[in-house]
């Protein structure tokens, strides 16, 4: 699936709940599904930056040209959010991740209902997968792929 058709995924399993706090729940028992991170990932070199609760993100690039994140956090609403930003951009094309307009976030009103630290995190998870693609984005075109 394209990372639009994921995204409108989730839009869809929201557009029947209409109260925030049944929503939290979700976005909970989302992040319960994470996958767990290997520990060797959980170090300060995978620590985003910006997040109040600890918050780790780690990326390799497959054999088949396709970013797979790995990530994890000590808060229940984040690892929430982590699952749905997994969910969208994982095991796509760096450039598919570096161009993503993620307007999800938006659509489902998660942004305008997290507290102004937890927003900040979101904005700075997202930064960084953006840049990881990027960054591998750079490294296939510097080998010619």
């Amino acid at each position: 699936m394209t990372i639009n058709e994921l995204q409108d995924d989730i839009i869809d399993e929201f557009t029947d709940i209409d109260d925030w706090m049944d929503r939290y729940a979700y976005i909970i028992d989302m992040g319960n599904t994470l996958p767990p991170m290997p520990e060797e990932y959980k170090t300060p070199q995978y620590l985003i930056e910006g997040c109040q609760s600890r918050a780790w993100l780690h990326a390799e690039l497959t054999p088949g040209g396709l970013i797979h994140f790995t990530a994890d956090s000590d808060a229940i609403i984040v690892k929430g959010i982590i699952s749905m930003l997994l969910k969208v951009l994982n095991d796509h094309t760096p450039p598919e991740i570096a161009d993503a307009d993620l307007y999800f976030i938006d659509k489902i009103g998660l942004a305008e209902n997290l507290s102004p630290t937890r927003s900040n995190g979101l904005t700075a998870l997202v930064k960084q997968m953006k840049l990881y693609a990027v960054a591998y984005k750079a490294k296939l075109e510097s080998e010619g792929k």
